[in-house]
């Protein structure tokens, strides 16, 4: 690692225009070759897998619908033969890409009025259709919003609502890009007081960020990506990017205030602060990994796109970082912020605050460590009361007029809401047995017709697909997809209805799929892989962190301490999210749950990021045994000289990811507090107090290594 960094100092313009090159190089044949998407074919999983997989496949001919919801602007009921809603379904009628409006369907009080609008555009998954239907629906919005003011009209479908939230994630997206490179770059002006000394960690997380992104481009045509991917590098990007150049930033300052020549300050900072990078981006990666364990797409493209960002921000500070102090020199110092500059010196020495914290931890270690223990599993206990739950349309954002015609529809007509769908097909692709199958959905039609968890009171009717090899039935219960009476009448469906009805048909297999029931096998894949991914992130982490500092009690205490950290952030999503004491502060509506795949997501996320602080402050304690200090020395010494850039690099975590606590999707938001609250309480109790009490308690026994693991290789510079 001293050899790479020497090298990039020694051709500091050859290093940097190969590391400019690669960036270029990856961002621009990303661009070239495009990205190939996760099909919802792909994202199927557990008892739901099958159905989706025949639905999909089969062609059913069918277009796409929009549906166009009236209503009387007083709120009274509404005249389907008044001059104003005639006027609107001619209208309708009339609208480019339109190929004709049902009858209106009129709720039970009169007050709404429903009309199916047929596009003339198949469904499907090909972008041309997509785009057709996307223009289509925008042609309906615009008669929409040209109805009569006596009328509220709204209008949902899959091509508007798709087009609605597309642009949704997209402005969040821009927002937290806009927000985080400031926000960061302020923060490292506090940190540095000097103007290129802040920029540069800012503008390397940026161009890992970017090569990055185009890496994952290359990397889709081998793990198909997913819609969320781009957020989550920037996020990950973001925050491992600054702190790790901060880290080797500020270790090479250091050196050069003690009399260093800048190449010598950067073979130190490379063999320091250096090395840590490479551990813990090591650590980082390997618990990214772990998502590939989750078995489902999101997680593997999450997983491919983390590593690749880490990776690429692992070479970029050990690579582009040494050329440019080299080229910059002592003139990295400038141009100086006089207030700020005047601020960091004055604090650069030991910083009073961490010495007040250490003192009494360190006199009193048991006290400090049960203490720090009861604080952190007050914190997880909410996470015990824990719901999982995919939001459904009614859960997204409020703001979109879509959303909110959704609601308004499924208020006024129960049976439009949630709904089952069940799938009969072929095993080998001939055309069904049309008898037998409508005998089965007269059976199935009779179990739900007066059952009340259904709301099938008009009856059951199969769509056919063309080849007639499939058959789909909707189901429609009057809950929220997320209802537990909703998994009820699934679990109905799935154990006895549907088998009774279509399980004596020979050469046909049946399965029931839909939100609820994606929802609950996706909660029960996930279930299921959770303790994979936790053993394989623990195992490879201890072996990293053995292999690194050649101490068993190391990497235990780094594992249990991340462990809790873990917990704390889940008990304060909790907390948070299942409540509503804190929509006003944060901006939302609770849903009563937990996106589903958040948890397995900030624990590999979480874990990873914890070894930035546990390797770095642990790296500072073995410098000071190393030189002879007692373990309380060392620790103390150890944390203290690492507090300014611990605490500096946990605020950049916290604040990027505080921006995603602000945007509008519930996802992002429940994404960034949770990351937040863990980094702040894993920068705080656990280094201050935890690490420190349980370091001091060890003693000599910090550095004990078992004779069997002495074969392990060592993760030296």
């Amino acid at each position: 690692m001293v050899r790479v960094a020497r090298w990039s100092a020694t051709h500091k313009w050859l290093a940097l225009i190969l590391w400019l090159a690669f960036v270029a190089a990856a961002i621009v044949g990303g661009g070239a070759v495009g990205t190939k998407e996760v099909e919802d074919g792909d994202s199927g999983v557990g008892a739901s897998a099958g159905a989706d997989k025949a639905l999909i496949q089969a062609d059913f001919d069918d277009p796409y619908t929009e549906s166009v919801l009236v209503r009387g602007a007083d709120g009274g009921t509404v005249d389907v033969d008044s001059d104003a809603v005639t006027t609107l379904t001619a209208n309708l009628a009339a609208a480019p890409g339109v190929t004709g409006v049902a009858d209106p369907q009129v709720s039970e009080d009169g007050a709404a009025v429903l009309y199916e609008v047929t596009l003339d555009v198949p469904e499907g998954t090909d972008a041309e259709e997509e785009d057709a239907a996307a223009a289509a629906a925008a042609e309906i919005g615009q008669v929409v919003d040209g109805a009569d003011s006596s009328l509220n009209v709204g209008q949902v479908g899959d091509a508007s609502l798709d087009e609605a939230l597309s642009q949704v994630y997209e402005d969040d997206l821009q927002r937290a890009e806009y927000l985080s490179l400031p926000v960061s770059l302020l923060i490292m002006l506090v940190v540095f007081g000097a103007l290129i000394a802040a920029a540069v960690p800012v503008l390397l997380a940026l161009s890992s960020v970017i090569a990055a992104m185009g890496l994952s481009a290359f990397a889709s045509y081998i793990v198909p990506s997913t819609d969320i991917l781009a957020s989550v590098v920037l996020l990950v990007g973001m925050a491992v990017g600054v702190d790790y150049s901060l880290f080797y930033v500020r270790r090479e300052r250091e050196e050069r205030e003690k009399g260093r020549g800048t190449m010598d300050a950067v073979a130190v900072a490379a063999a320091t602060s250096g090395r840590a990078v490479v551990v813990s981006g090591l650590a980082v990666i390997i618990a990214m990994a772990g998502m590939f364990f989750a078995g489902e797409a999101t997680f593997q493209s999450l997983a491919v796109g983390t590593i690749l960002v880490v990776a690429v921000a692992v070479v970029g500070s050990v690579t582009a970082l040494p050329a440019l102090l080299s080229i910059f020199g002592r003139w990295i110092d400038r141009p100086r912020i006089p207030l700020l500059w005047r601020l960091r010196k004055r604090d650069g020495g030991e910083p009073r605050v961490w010495r007040a914290i250490l003192g009494p931890v360190l006199r009193h270690p048991k006290t400090a460590l049960v203490a720090g223990l009861l604080a952190l599993l007050a914190l997880a206990a909410p996470a015990l009361g824990m719901k999982l739950s995919q939001p459904g349309i009614s859960d997204l954002s409020k703001d979109v007029p879509e959303v909110q015609t959704y609601d308004a529809i499924t208020t006024a007509f129960p049976s439009e809401g949630a709904a089952h769908d069940v799938a009969v097909w072929t095993t080998d692709g001939s055309p069904l047995d049309t008898a037998a199958v409508d005998a089965g959905i007269a059976q199935l039609n009779d179990a739900v017709a007066t059952d009340p968890e259904f709301a099938a009171e008009d009856g059951l009717v199969a769509e056919y697909s063309t080849d007639g090899s499939v058959a789909e039935i909707t189901v429609p219960v009057p809950y929220e997809h997320d209802d537990d009476r909703a998994e009820d009448s699934l679990q109905a469906l799935r154990d006895d209805l549907v088998p009774a009805a279509f399980g004596g048909i020979d050469g046909v297999e049946s399965g029931v799929t839909g939100m609820t029931a994606g929802n609950v096998d996706f909660r029960d894949l996930l279930a299921d892989r959770m303790p994979i991914v936790i053993g394989f992130v623990l195992l490879m982490t201890i072996v990293v962190l053995v292999m690194a500092f050649r101490s068993l009690a190391v990497a235990l205490t780094a594992a249990g301490l991340n462990l809790l950290s873990v917990a704390a952030s889940y008990g304060l999503l909790t907390l948070v999210f299942q409540n509503s004491w804190a929509e006003g502060l944060l901006g939302f509506e609770s849903t009563g749950a937990i996106i589903t795949w958040l948890p397995l997501f900030l624990f590999v996320i979480l874990f990873g990021l914890s070894m930035d602080y546990h390797v770095f402050v642990v790296s500072r304690i073995r410098e000071g045994a190393k030189a002879g200090m007692s373990t309380p020395e060392a620790v103390r010494s150890g944390i203290i000289r690492s507090a300014g850039v611990v605490t500096s690099a946990a605020v950049v975590m916290v604040a990027v990811f505080s921006i995603f606590a602000t945007l509008g999707a519930i996802d992002f938001k429940q994404m960034g507090v949770g990351l937040a609250a863990a980094i702040l309480i894993d920068a705080t109790i656990v280094r201050a107090v935890l690490l420190p009490s349980i370091m001091a308690l060890l003693g000599e026994r910090n550095w004990w290594l078992p004779k069997p693991l002495h074969k392990l290789p060592q993760l030296e510079h």
